[in-house]
């Protein structure tokens, strides 16, 4: 695991869209959310983390390394997708291998680290079957055990749940919480689902039209919005647990 360092970056379309000045400071084992409506920069962030875009200015640091002109595979970063990006013609082992081949591990390695990364997600049992033969969870969970696999210094994930139908997003959240507790790796998570950050993230950036509106804990996004903005957007989630609590 690593904490992560982010000053000032920038990364702008030509077309539209994108971050502008962003800076976070994300601690060692921290699991962080980028939550805001869809254009607001969240994704084009996660991507320059993960070194698939560069940024038009500003610096990160995994740790104390600078990493801002590094190429994706000497950052160890791994990514899920809200696709998943699984190969379908491949059973669960191979598509958790998958990123260990390419990274050139020992064969005698593979195994053992593909075997513990499919128990992680409960998934053992189903090493031979194909992914095409799989549930939306599972295969969610595949992609999460591909990623696990490497051994990553930060886990980012875009929005990796927002294909599932609402009950088994919420099951699999609960996987995903009790999984990173259990291993403290460092995650970053982006997602439009207020309820999803909130009970997910130890702090959540809040971002719209490529600004930074507030970074905070839940209880401080939700009770201390630090803009018009926050207070907007989380009115509807306020609301709703409220209802609750009554």
């Amino acid at each position: 695991m690593t904490s992560v360092r982010v000053e000032g970056i920038t990364k702008i379309y030509s077309e539209g869209g994108g971050i502008r000045d962003f800076s976070c400071d994300i601690r060692e084992g921290e699991f962080f959310a980028f939550l805001g409506p869809s254009g607001c920069g969240k994704t084009t962030t996660l991507r320059v983390l993960a070194g698939l875009e560069t940024p038009d200015s500003g610096t990160i640091h995994f740790g104390d390394v600078d990493v801002t002109r590094f190429p994706p595979e000497k950052r160890n970063a791994a990514m899920v997708f809200q696709s998943y990006a699984l190969f379908p013609h491949m059973n669960v082992f191979d598509n958790v291998a998958f990123g260990l081949r390419a990274r050139k591990m020992p064969k005698a390695k593979i195994g053992p680290r593909v075997a513990e990364a499919l128990e992680l997600v409960q998934l053992s049992d189903l090493a031979k079957r194909r992914v095409t033969e799989l549930s939306g969870g599972q295969q969610q969970r595949v992609a999460l055990a591909r990623s696990l696999a490497v051994h990553p210094d930060l886990l980012l994930m875009d929005e990796p749940l927002s294909n599932l139908d609402a009950e088994l997003r919420y099951s699999t959240r609960q996987q995903l919480a009790e999984l990173q507790a259990k291993i403290g790796f460092t995650a970053i998570y982006v997602t439009h689902d207020q309820e999803e950050a909130l009970e997910l993230a130890h702090r959540i950036a809040v971002l719209k039209d490529g600004t930074c509106h507030q970074i905070g804990t839940p209880d401080e996004i939700l009770n201390q919005p630090a803009t018009d903005f926050v207070e907007a957007f989380l009115d509807r989630q306020r609301s709703l647990m409220g209802k609750a609590k009554g």
